[in-house]
């Protein structure tokens, strides 16, 4: 999309129960699940999470529950009672906000994020064994870059944010941010655009500092 391009990420938890974050687009799901079968039959897959519901993130949900006859759909509270508990092939299971599941050699824990950056139903993963917090659309930014680096992910998302207005301007949104920010992550997994891995905390607060300061300039 775009001269610049624009990646859609999806990551495999590996654990004892692994994870998949983000079932990509239905019409991708063939090419997605060749690429996990090389480190873990999709199977085996015990858990299918995602930030929020939208064609990209879980598009290809009803193909990976099929994929995974074991699986369970992992979401928060809202996202199921408000779509989930219909929409799924299966019963999803509902996590409350802070609440900490242990896959087997990785632990995640689920925070509510609603509208931050979008949609009520909007969440996301920290695992910690590894200091990752997975983003969802947070950080958003195009570019069809390398899959980490540590440099300059604030201004490119802010600077993306400014073309598309992708991001609810509430009072909430950069406490919610700041929030994310007490967890000190060490790796940022971004859904749209190259993963980070520099100073995740600052990135955090700034990336607050910088949607407080557009929702200061939009009021009367």
């Amino acid at each position: 999309m775009g001269p610049e391009g624009f990646t859609v990420n999806q990551f495999l938890l590996l654990a004892d129960e692994p994870l998949l974050f983000h079932c990509g687009f239905r019409s991708t799901f063939d090419e997605a699940a060749a690429a996990a079968a090389r480190v873990l039959r999709p199977d085996r897959l015990r858990w299918i999470a995602f930030g929020h519901l939208e064609a990209d993130e879980t598009g290809a949900l009803h193909r990976w529950l099929a994929a995974a006859p074991d699986s369970v759909v992992l979401q928060g509270e809202i996202g199921c009672d408000v779509t989930l508990v219909d929409l799924a092939d299966r019963p999803p299971r509902g996590i409350g906000d802070g609440v900490l599941l242990d896959l087997g050699g990785k632990r995640i824990r689920h925070l509510d994020t609603p509208h931050v950056p979008h949609a009520w139903d909007a969440r996301v993963l920290y695992e910690e064994v590894t200091g990752t917090l997975l983003c969802g659309d947070l950080f958003t930014h195009p570019g069809d870059g390398p899959p980490l680096r540590a440099d300059d992910v604030v201004e490119r998302a802010l600077a993306a944010d400014d073309a598309f207005s992708t991001t609810c301007l509430t009072p909430t949104t950069a406490p919610t941010i700041r929030r994310l920010a007490e967890l000190e992550p060490r790796t940022l997994a971004l859904m749209h655009g190259s993963s980070y891995d520099g100073d995740c905390v600052e990135a955090l607060h700034a990336l607050a500092k910088g949607y407080e300061q557009r929702l200061l300039a939009r009021m009367p």
